[in-house]
């Protein structure tokens, strides 16, 4: 291999889920062992696998998508390694051992098959956001992998009294255990919450995390509805 280019090659697998890179997730398939990845994310793939974009049993659990929010998903099956990546966005791997996360379907890149999801409206926001915010919540023993536009900061809420406030353009993804709530501001209406053309954020409180990226542009959002 050319010197220069020796270093992009790829690691040995290590996990069932690995970034290569930044920006870019690599998934050591089995057969029996399917995902659920974003339509349009395959930039590569070694071996033998198969696509079926939007399975019946996605179109069920997701029919709520229809309104515009999150992104279709295909079913991903067979042996080798599949590369997924999303318009250069950084790619964050999480490793879920019976415990639940809820993620904004646009930042949801791929997911073990045989995780329990489901899309839900977050709750309380509503008032504030039209026709309120929708999100996926995956829980069980499996891998999933998100996006964030830029490298993410992780917050933890800690279990005290404080609240974390975030905008929701910003926001990727958070502990399903939170209690979330939102919250309007006067003072700042011109640099708060920017991209929803509002001035109103989302307030966690509780036990748990929140995962947060550096953008609060909605571009991405919308390209996605469209």
């Amino acid at each position: 291999m050319n010197q220069p280019l020796a270093g992009y090659a790829p690691a040995p697998v290590t996990a069932r889920m690995e970034n290569h890179g930044n920006h870019m997730l690599k998934v050591a398939m089995r057969t029996g062992h399917d995902l659920l990845a974003r339509v349009g994310s395959m930039v590569a793939y070694e071996g033998f696998v198969q696509y079926e974009p939007n399975p019946p049993a996605v179109r069920q659990i997701a029919k709520d998508w229809l309104t515009g929010e999150g992104a279709p998903l295909m079913k991903c099956s067979g042996d080798g390694l599949l590369y997924l990546a999303d318009y250069g966005a950084n790619v964050v791997v999480i490793n879920l051992n019976g415990e639940g996360i809820s993620v904004n379907a646009t930042n949801l890149l791929a997911f073990d098959a045989h995780l329990t999801w489901g899309v839900e409206r977050v709750k309380g926001l509503a008032k504030f956001a039209g026709q309120g915010l929708w999100n996926t919540k995956i829980s069980g023993q499996g891998w999933v992998a998100l996006t964030s536009r830029g490298k993410p900061i992780v917050v933890d809420c800690g279990g005290g009294e404080d609240e974390t406030y975030v905008d929701p353009d910003a926001l990727v993804a958070w502990s399903p255990n939170l209690k979330v709530k939102g919250k309007r501001s006067f003072r700042a209406q011109s640099l708060i919450g920017r991209g929803s053309g509002e001035a109103y954020q989302m307030a966690f409180s509780g036990q748990g995390i929140v995962v947060v990226q550096p953008s609060e542009d909605s571009t991405d959002r919308l390209r996605v509805r469209g």
